[in-house]
């Protein structure tokens, strides 16, 4: 899980579900910004004694997509090919762990054997539910192009995914955006072999991270321009990354 976290909501939830984190999982590898470093030096003084983290420390700014590059790499080539290995993001897995989604989200991780991945754990409608409506329909574009490409409707834009670690290693080398439309190339070379899960635990995290009323958070990012310029910055590339991977143009025309 990337660990930006330079604010620090997040790492008091991340304490929070430590203990539940050490129960589920093997390990953790997170990684820090050198800005979150910077501003929450007590946070990493206590991730530095927690053993069950394995940290990576960036020493200079980092973008996004190498910050993921590196961390899914680092954690893949230190398990088992055949390790299941969680790619996610601890906002929402704090969310999952300390609502009444808590059950859910155990029994789906608990139960998960090698033979059922590559997996995507997707947004069930209920979840779509509580989010601004804009994210859902923007994300469809891309469900969307997908399955009229490719004939299957999957989430490229996913909040979490679990493969075999030697699986991810594979998937590493053929990544070539740096921006948040890569996460869309983990999934197109597993297209064909992937599952998908809808699931009620990935309800929209924010109002609780932020600890903020639901209803008006989610009024202020229906009606953000801002809002809907971050949301197709990722989604615009993502629909040309899937048509040229369907044969079609070299450069999408917009």
């Amino acid at each position: 899980m990337p660990m930006n976290d330079p604010d620090g909501r997040l790492f008091p939830h991340l304490r929070a579900v430590t203990p539940d984190l050490k129960a589920l999982f093997k390990t953790v590898y997170l990684s820090v910004p050198l800005e979150t470093q910077q501003a929450q030096s007590q946070e990493v003084a206590w991730l530095k004694s927690e053993s069950f983290y394995h940290v990576l420390y960036y020493e200079e700014e980092i973008i996004v997509g190498d910050d993921f590059l590196t961390l899914y790499e680092t954690a893949a080539r230190r398990s088992q090919a055949g390790q299941i290995i969680h790619l996610c993001y601890i906002d929402r897995v704090a969310f999952a762990l300390q609502t009444e989604y808590r059950r859910q989200f155990i029994d789906d991780i608990s139960s998960l054997t090698q033979e059922q991945t590559p997996m995507i754990f997707e947004r069930s409608q209920a979840a779509w539910r509580t989010h601004p409506r804009k994210y859902q329909e923007f994300e469809n574009m891309v469900t969307t192009a997908g399955r009229l490409l490719f004939g299957r409707s999957l989430d490229y834009a996913w909040c979490h995914i679990a493969l075999p670690a030697g699986r991810l290693l594979q998937i590493i080398p053929t990544i070539t955006r740096r921006d948040m439309a890569h996460v869309a190339e983990y999934i197109l070379p597993i297209r064909d072999e992937t599952r998908s899960k809808a699931v009620d635990w990935l309800a929209w995290e924010d109002p609780f991270i932020f600890g903020l009323d639901a209803d008006q958070l989610r009024e202020e990012r229906e009606n953000s321009t801002a809002e809907t310029h971050k949301r197709l910055a990722y989604v615009i590339p993502m629909l040309q990354l899937l048509n040229e991977a369907a044969g079609g143009w070299q450069q999408a025309v917009w």
